[in-house]
């Protein structure tokens, strides 16, 4: 039988160290993606990466080897040894897979509850496998109904007010630890997302950002416009580190931007000036051991954890409306995986009792030579009504079984009646989307 598994590290799970290893570019996920479907235990393939996680939504015939398929893919990528990444990982089967992505696109799994950027996050990962042909029935399903009830969880509670993003929350960090930052140089590296959610952050406490960037200059430049502040070429990032209070560093390079030696030399060409570094990508942009130099400061990802844990008290009422919800829409996709189960074999049931009606009626053609058109065909009728009330029982209550039971009994229904055919689930008719706030 065909199942769903979410299979994946998170912020949860594995350091920064970690997650930094298993991150995943553009071209690195379509790839894996194109590797994933190419094995024979995996039928779709949905990759989701962002700075906390990454995560793969698969649909498996076997679950046990898929697992052991997708983690060996995961230690080669990252050159380490499969036993090494056992503790950071975690795997999901079936409905605990959906609830894992309904609860992420929800923004209840992030580092910040309620972040507003994971929902597009969710969204594009689900675009990329569709515009690869990676995706399926289940897939299709399963990511189109967690969107809508992410947006629910939106609509329906406050959970996204206020600081809901780590670029906020890094924001939040720097002012603690320097205090006001009117007066402040900051320097942003990079010019994706999370650059912009925390230059959006910056202006609002009335700070001016000096962009640094090199493949997307257009893009910094837009943003420095929208947001009054510069630009300038990477080449001029040592320059502008002399300049610079407070660096916020959130590009996608593979390698670090800043290396410990280079910092230590801007060091001491600032006359003992102290400098904040905040690191907010993964893989990191800046050198860990920066944070060693004297008059240097680094954060990294999992050193805001504890601004958010502040952060956390006041979302939690509002968290637990939305844990409500997003169960409530579990309990709508798990009613139609069900029948992705019962459904085959009802029809495989109902595809027999065909064939054995057409079996007796061809064997016992020779009987009724004397007989009508007309009397054939009431012969037939009535042995198709009897097999079809014969089975009517067995039908509704394949159609009634819970969860906990429903394989095995399913599979006694098989056994008995001996039906082997493996109807695929694109056979099974398609699932209604429901617009979520009319039910």
């Amino acid at each position: 039988m065909t199942e769903l598994l979410a299979f994946g590290t998170s912020h949860h799970t594995a350091p920064v160290s970690v997650r930094e290893k298993l991150a995943l570019t553009e071209k690195q996920a379509q790839a894996l993606l194109q590797e994933l479907c190419e094995h024979t235990a995996i039928a779709e393939a949905v990759a989701l990466f962002t700075c906390n996680r990454t995560e793969l939504y698969l649909v498996v015939g076997d679950p046990v080897e898929a697992e052991t398929v997708v983690l060996g893919m995961l230690a080669r990528r990252a050159g380490i040894r499969p036993t090494e990444l056992l503790d950071a990982i975690y795997s999901f089967r079936n409905c605990d897979a959906a609830r894992q992505l309904f609860r992420v696109t929800a923004g209840l799994d992030s580092m910040v509850v309620g972040e507003a950027e994971i929902q597009g996050q969710v969204k594009r990962a689900y675009e990329r496998a569709l515009a690869l042909r990676t995706t399926g029935p289940l897939t299709n399903k399963l990511f189109r109904a967690a969107l809508a009830a992410g947006k629910r969880v939106r609509t329906e509670t406050a959970i996204g007010e206020g600081h809901a993003s780590v670029a906020s929350v890094a924001v939040d960090l720097a002012q603690e630890a320097i205090g006001h930052l009117e007066a402040r140089h900051v320097l942003i590296i990079g010019a994706g997302e999370i650059a912009e959610l925390t230059a959006k952050a910056l202006h609002q406490r009335g700070v001016r950002t000096l962009f640094v960037a090199n493949r997307r200059r257009e893009r910094a430049l837009a943003l420095a416009q929208h947001f009054g502040g510069d630009t300038a070429p990477l080449d001029a990032l040592p320059e502008e580190l002399l300049r610079a209070d407070i660096v916020v560093a959130s590009t996608a390079s593979p390698h670090a931007l800043l290396e410990a030696e280079e910092v230590e030399q801007v060091m001491r060409d600032r006359g003992g000036r102290p400098l904040l570094l905040i690191d907010l990508a993964v893989p990191r942009d800046i050198d860990a051991a920066c944070g060693l130099l004297d008059g240097v400061t680094l954060y990294d990802v999992d050193d805001l954890q504890e601004q958010v844990n502040r952060h956390r008290t006041v979302r939690r009422v509002e968290a637990r409306r939305a844990e409500g919800l997003v169960e409530e829409e579990i309990q709508a996709f798990a009613r139609w995986l069900g029948q992705l189960e019962v459904l085959p074999t009802v029809a495989a049931l109902r595809a027999r009792g065909d064939e054995i009606v057409g079996q007796v009626l061809a064997d016992n053609a020779a009987r009724w030579e004397s007989a009508s058109p007309r009397d054939l065909q009431r012969i037939e009728a009535i042995a198709r009504a009897v097999a079809n009330r014969l089975l009517h029982e067995p039908t509704l209550r394949a159609k009634e079984l819970d969860g906990e039971h429903r394989h095995a009994r399913l599979q006694v229904l098989r056994e008995l009646f001996g039906l082997e055919e493996d109807v695929l689930i694109e056979d099974a008719p398609p699932a209604e989307v429901h617009a979520l706030g009319r039910r």
